[in-house]
């Protein structure tokens, strides 16, 4: 009978029988990593007492911050009515400066008093007592300041207030503060004296242009705004030079819009006029009125007193400033032209 084969159960490599060659395993000896770490054992043996305070100073660690973690308190939530009232604490330890004090003291580099002289035999002072409805002519200054000292041969004869419309030393104001007057002196709000000239009157306004001879350095120009956006009850404030003194400033509101006055001569009706309730007394005249944003919105014209005192009683009068800066020529093709 014929046997069947037998089969080892071992695994053969490919070819084997045939010839084939069997690679030889890599005789190369494994990597020893132990001289490592006997390096690092001798090293840990060494610093034994180093290696113990530090691995309790990193324990004590975190243990404090995990201590802190637990113990520390939540943070409130405010809600609106605990912010307001912090809000409000705030404020009562450190007051802020008022609306109207910002404005006044963004148009105040630009505010300047006006002077007149003329001569002394021709122009004797006059004691007269003011007359209802007078324009506001302002008065001698009893305090006299740097600028006082009148001319030889001269006397003052009318203080008033102005404005610096371009940084060149041009000014707008009153007609009535130097119609007549032979000599115009400027004091700047640092203290600069200047003589002045009339560069062009406007009668029908009872406005002026006029420009100092010299100015300080880095004069600023007051920042003209649009007086047709006002509407009465908007906040304003006047700056200027009453009897003299200031710059001074008094708050109020637009009282009303496109107002007529008539001048006491009753000569001149002066039109779209604004009207407001900030003080203005003599010496006022050609001062600015502003907005809170410190925006030039008109020129300080009349008050309105049916008494003989000719002082204010609450009704004022400003030229806006569109037609005050169209008379100086502001912005217009052509400039000012010579009166």
């Amino acid at each position: 009978m014929k046997r069947q084969a037998l089969y080892s159960s071992a695994k053969q490599t490919p070819g084997a029988g045939q010839g084939a060659t069997v690679p030889a395993a890599d005789s190369s000896p494994a990597p020893d990593n132990r001289p490592s770490l006997q390096r690092l054992h001798r090293f840990g043996v060494r610093h034994t007492r180093e290696l113990q305070i530090l691995g309790a100073a990193v324990i004590a660690t975190l243990l404090a911050i995990g201590m802190y973690a637990w113990i520390k308190p939540a943070q409130p939530t405010l809600n609106p009515a605990q912010i307001d009232a912090a809000v409000t604490r705030a404020l009562q330890k450190k007051a802020l400066p008022s609306r109207a004090a910002k404005a006044a003291e963004l148009v105040r580099p630009a505010v300047v008093r006006v002077t007149g002289y003329n001569d002394t035999k021709v122009v004797p002072r006059a004691k007269k007592k003011p007359r209802a409805g007078r324009f506001d002519r302002g008065t001698p200054d009893d305090k006299r300041g740097k600028d006082s000292s009148p001319p030889e041969g001269m006397e003052e004869t009318s203080v008033g207030s102005g404005v610096v419309i371009v940084d060149d030393g041009t000014i707008l104001t009153n007609l009535h503060v130097v119609m007549g007057a032979k000599r115009i002196r400027i004091t700047f709000h640092d203290g600069t004296v200047s003589e002045a000239s009339l560069i062009s009157a406007h009668p029908e306004n009872d406005l002026a242009v006029i420009k100092a001879h010299t100015i300080p350095d880095d004069q600023p120009a007051a920042t003209l705004g649009s007086s047709s956006r006002l509407k009465p009850g908007d906040e304003i404030v006047a700056v200027g030079f009453p009897f003299g003194m200031g710059p001074s400033v008094s708050y109020g509101v637009v009282s009303g819009l496109n107002r007529e006055f008539r001048s006491p001569e009753g000569k001149r009706i002066l039109t779209r006029l604004i009207q407001f309730d900030a003080a203005a007394n003599p010496g006022n005249s050609g001062g600015p009125l502003v907005t809170m944003q410190g925006d030039v919105v008109g020129i300080v014209t009349a008050i309105l007193n049916p008494t003989e005192s000719g002082t204010f009683i609450g009704i004022g009068f400003a030229v806006t400033i569109a037609v005050a800066a169209g008379r100086a020529g502001a912005g217009t093709p052509g400039g000012i032209h010579p009166f």
